[in-house]
């Protein structure tokens, strides 16, 4: 598995910020969208970047673990919520609608057998992975395979004109691989990674974390903060979803082909953790959307020194916190590029004293 993606030639940075600077406005006054402006200038290497077929990608997968109780709802509701993605029904196709943004589904590993169905990408893996509480949730082989449809996803899309590509997922159970991926590739104690995920009560809350921590002992791998390459491919096939390994190749592809990523919340983030260790040139390439509620959202925040655009105590999943963050994006490029300096407005400029 090899992915070469350049890390952003920062030689543009001082003229970016020379433009962002003499736009009519003190310096630093429109605060963090100012940093996203050059950013996105970075990643796309232009002071005029376009942010052309904006998409959220929606990967839904099931996990064996869910049957031993990590989730406070049955697997079936994994299948169910795909159905009302497909309807139109679900609260990122409401958000996606509302700002512009396109929708593709895709089944990276549910276990049910959808058939051709009108805007759901078939890229299943298995029908679900193995229950990591007692043993590895997928092969290498099956792994690799998610992370190859993934990045090819993302090819396939970036070939057609999307300059950026949001994750969002589907999985029953999937906070507890989250928590588990996150514990082992931060060094996080595992308890401070564990939420309540769909809302479990206090009984459920403590079931789950018996049972993460009965497979993190099975697993035996290292809580390795600075682990490699291949320490995190071994993490994301004990403890992963399909759903989860096939964002992290999609994240990698979307960087390979200098695509804008907009990270959601706890389970796209441990994605992300899993493909900043297989290829660490990614991180400039990533928007931190939201602050999930999952505590160990924060985790992953603290270890990736990333700070997110919006904090509205979201824990819904499914992309939502990338596609409420979506208009502060297309904020901070249509300043860099439309917003008048102070020579072309006739403004003066400040006078030091």
């Amino acid at each position: 598995m090899s992915f070469h993606i350049a890390r952003p030639d920062t030689r543009l940075t001082a003229a970016l910020q020379h433009k962002i600077d003499l736009k009519t406005k003190p310096q630093g006054a429109l605060g963090m969208l100012e940093r996203l402006a050059l950013q996105i200038g970075l990643i796309q290497q232009t002071l005029t970047p376009s942010l052309d077929a904006p998409h959220i990608a929606v990967f839904a997968g099931d996990h064996g673990a869910a049957k031993a109780g990590v989730s406070a709802f049955p697997q079936d509701v994994t299948w169910q919520m795909v159905e009302n993605f497909l309807a139109g029904g679900a609260a990122i196709n409401v958000f996606a609608r509302a700002n512009g943004l396109g929708l593709k589904v895709v089944d990276a590993g549910v276990a049910r057998d959808f058939g051709e169905r009108d805007g759901l990408i078939d890229a299943k893996v298995a029908l679900g992975t193995r229950n990591y509480i007692e043993e590895a949730a997928m092969t290498p082989a099956e792994r690799d395979t998610a992370i190859a449809r993934g990045a090819a996803l993302a090819r396939e899309l970036a070939a057609n004109g999307c300059k950026v590509l949001g994750f969002g997922e589907m999985g029953i159970g999937n906070t507890a691989a989250a928590s588990l991926i996150t514990h082992t590739l931060t060094g996080t104690p595992l308890d401070e990674c564990i939420g309540r995920g769909t809302g479990l009560d206090d009984p459920g809350l403590a079931r789950k974390r018996a049972l993460l921590k009965q497979a993190a002992e099975r697993a035996g791998l290292p809580a390795d903060a600075k682990g490699s390459s291949e320490h995190a491919q071994a993490v994301l096939a004990e403890f992963g979803g399909f759903e989860i390994a096939m964002m992290a190749g999609a994240m990698l592809g979307a960087a390979e082909a200098g695509m804008v990523l907009l990270i959601d919340g706890f389970i796209v983030g441990a994605a992300f953790l899993v493909a900043a260790r297989i290829e660490p040139n990614i991180l400039p390439y990533a928007v931190f959307c939201h602050r999930s509620a999952e505590p160990g959202h924060q985790a992953q925040l603290k270890a990736l020194d990333a700070e997110p655009l919006i904090d509205l105590g979201l824990r819904l999943g499914e992309g939502t916190g990338a596609a409420l963050a979506w208009p502060l994006v297309k904020a901070a490029a249509a300043f860099l590029n439309e917003m008048a300096s102070f020579e072309s407005a006739g403004v003066s400029e400040r006078t030091e004293k």
